[in-house]
């Protein structure tokens, strides 16, 4: 079982107080690598899209279509997520919703975003897929001028969707693909996970492998230890989105804390989704003690009542097990998990450092 690191110079970190931890948690330097840019489309901005696009919304105000997010499952909160993305049609939309994702991300002390997108919930209302991309291009190029964020952008496909659909997205995107090679990373898997196992994908991701295409996969959320078994066996993914499901499973645990496979733990959606019944049930702490390289994340913030902050300050303050230094090994562990240089590595932590010496 691993140890919690403390940064160099560092040997009471465990003692800060509890009312300190707040402060530290939104100050410290962070990067965010499960973020669904669909999913950061608050109800305002639903609404001034709608107006801008000509689109009727069944809801009559922002308060009535907030009130709608009670989500008793994955699904329940994918009906109204998919409704809310029905604003999105034009390259200026895509770009002013990404940049509202951003400036929250920098007020967050964001300094790196890996941003998930979905194209086949937009090219389904013939949206083209390069229309989607290139606003989110411009986002991520206006981030870092504007907030010195760095970032890239990994597409999903819909794992209730076919494989034949996804190996067609991945055809319509491989010419912006070309275009934004140093901006569009890498693909994921999300939606639907229940009946969906990853081996679904293996073609399509055998392919995206083939292009050199970085490789991360939502397993473990709702679905069983057995599709983060399959996620890394078959589709061979770097990264689990999710995972937490794996402590039904020792041998994975033990697999996973061996070859430092990234978890990318969103610890509101958890709740809001009733992986687990309440934050203080959430087994993150358990994670940790297990050495597995987990990260904190905000999913779909803003339908789960929370950006990255709000995730990292309500979990420590359910969870009174953690300490400064699980906050360092967090901040630590979303720089190491990232797609980034390792030169950007190495300057993250090098400021992660500084700014936990400076406590």
């Amino acid at each position: 079982m691993n140890t919690i690191p403390s940064p160099p110079g560092q040997t009471g970190l465990a003692d800060i107080q509890q009312e300190r931890l707040p402060a530290l948690l939104r100050s410290m330097p962070k990067a965010e690598l499960h973020i669904h840019i669909e999913g950061s489309l608050e109800p305002e901005l639903i609404f001034e899209l709608a107006a801008r696009n000509g689109v009727a919304l069944a809801y009559e105000s922002v308060d009535s279509l907030r009130a709608a997010y009670a989500f008793t499952d994955l699904q329940s909160f994918l009906d109204i997520y998919y409704a809310g993305a029905s604003v999105l049609l034009h390259e200026a939309d895509f770009h002013d919703m990404a940049m509202a994702y951003f400036r929250r991300a920098a007020a967050d002390r964001v300094v790196h975003a890996e941003l998930f997108f979905d194209p086949q919930t937009h090219t389904e209302r013939g949206v083209p897929i390069e229309v989607v991309i290139q606003g989110l291009v411009r986002a991520c190029e206006s981030a870092e001028a504007e907030f010195g964020i760095t970032s890239s952008l990994i597409l999903c496909f819909l794992r209730h969707l076919s494989e034949e659909a996804a190996l067609d997205t991945l055809t319509q995107a491989l010419p912006s693909i070309d275009k934004h090679r140093d901006r569009l990373i890498g693909v994921g898997l999300d939606s639907s996970e229940r009946g969906h196992p990853p081996e679904k994908f293996a073609r399509v991701f055998a392919r995206c492998r083939e292009l050199g295409l970085r490789l991360v996969a939502h397993a473990g959320e709702e679905g069983p230890p057995a599709y983060i078994w399959s996620a890394l066996d078959v589709l061979r993914v770097e990264r689990i989105d999710h995972g937490v499901r794996c402590v039904e499973d020792p041998a994975l645990v033990a697999r996973l804390a061996a070859e430092r496979v990234p978890l990318t733990v969103c610890p509101l959606s958890n709740v809001k989704l009733r992986v687990f019944d309440t934050l203080a049930q959430h087994n993150l702490a358990r994670l940790l003690e297990l050495g597995l390289c987990v990260t904190i994340n905000s999913d779909d913030p803003a339908y789960f009542g929370g950006y990255l902050n709000q995730n990292f300050v309500e979990t420590f303050e359910a969870l009174r097990s953690l300490t400064a230094a699980h906050a360092y090994v967090l901040a630590r562990n979303s720089f190491e998990a990232s797609f980034a240089t390792s030169a950007q590595k190495a300057h993250w932590v090098e400021k992660l450092d500084a700014h936990f010496l400076s406590c």
